[in-house]
């Protein structure tokens, strides 16, 4: 597996681990009933930002690491994967 790879399959995870996570522990200005003017009701009240990208980094190194070591000893192929044309 070539370091392009790598990265490029880091990088996926990252942000579906990201998609997941943003959602979680969410509360709202509707929520909350202080809806500021000019903004959506659906607009998060706090910045936590931070604490969820370190999160994200964390649940993605661990996914990054278990799926390149599946690629990595093979245990896993594209030729495992590929049921449609075995016929």
């Amino acid at each position: 597996m070539s370091i392009t790879s790598v990265i490029v399959v880091y990088a996926v995870c990252w942000f579906m681990c990201l998609f997941i996570v943003l959602p979680l522990r969410l509360t709202t200005q509707n929520d909350t009933g202080e809806i500021t003017p000019g903004t959506a009701p659906s607009a998060p009240t706090a910045d936590v930002m931070r604490r969820k990208i370190i999160l994200t980094t964390i649940i993605a190194t661990a996914v990054w690491a278990v799926l390149c070591a599946i690629i990595m000893l093979e245990v896993l192929t594209v030729a495992d994967l590929d049921v449609f044309n075995r016929m």
